[in-house]
C-alpha cells in the first residue's frame, strides 16, 4: 500500500517576519522592563546573600550521611550490605570484618560513600535493619576540588552521628 503525500503551501513571510524584527524588539522590551524594575525596586529582587543569610532547609530534606553509635560507642552497622545492595547509584562500599563480641556477627572495617555518585534518595536509610545510617544531619555536601575528598569515610560519618535510641536486634519477648 502506497502512502499518500499531501503538499501544503506555506504562506509567504514579509520582510519583518523574515528578519524576526518584531520578536527581537519584544525580547528587548522584556529585558529592559526587568532591568529597570530591578534597578529601582530592589524589594522584588530574589537574590539571597548566601554566606551571611542561609535559606532554611525543608523538614524532609536529606543531608549528609551519618552513622549511628551503640551505647558503648561502637558503630551500629552490622555490615549486612543491605544499604549497598539497595543503593540505585551503587555508591556505597562496605568491607566487613569479624567482631570481637560474640553477640555481634560482623562490623564494617571500612564504610565509604562516594558523595559525587550519591543521589540522596534515602534508600540506604530505609533498607538498614538496625538503624545504623541516617540522612538527617542537617548539613549539605560542601564543594571541593578533588574527587578523593568527596568520599565520606566511616570516621567522618561516625563523627556526624550520635548514639541511637532505637532498640537493636528486634523486639525482646
Amino acid at each position: 500500500m502506497a502512502a499518500t503525500v499531501k503538499k501544503l503551501d506555506s504562506p509567504e513571510m514579509n520582510i519583518g517576519e523574515r528578519l524576526f524584527l518584531f520578536e527581537i524588539i519584544k525580547g528587548m522590551l522584556t529585558t529592559n522592563r526587568h532591568f529597570w524594575r530591578n534597578w529601582f525596586r530592589r524589594k522584588d529582587t530574589v537574590t539571597l546573600e548566601y554566606p551571611e543569610v542561609k535559606r532554611p532547609y525543608p523538614a524532609r530534606w536529606r543531608g549528609l550521611h551519618r552513622l549511628m553509635k551503640r551505647e558503648d560507642g561502637s558503630v551500629r552497622c552490622v555490615a549486612c550490605m543491605m544499604c549497598s545492595t539497595n543503593c540505585p547509584a551503587n555508591c556505597i562500599t562496605i568491607v566487613a570484618g569479624e567482631h570481637p563480641d560474640p553477640k555481634i556477627e560482623k562490623y564494617p572495617v571500612s564504610f565509604d560513600i562516594d558523595l559525587l555518585k550519591c543521589i540522596y534518595c534515602g534508600y540506604c536509610e530505609e533498607a538498614c535493619p538496625c538503624d545504623a545510617i541516617r540522612l538527617d544531619s542537617g548539613t549539605h555536601t560542601a564543594p571541593d576540588y578533588t574527587r578523593r575528598s568527596l568520599i565520606a569515610h566511616k570516621d567522618e560519618m561516625l563523627a556526624r552521628g550520635g548514639p541511637s535510641i532505637a532498640k537493636q536486634g528486634g523486639r525482646s519477648l
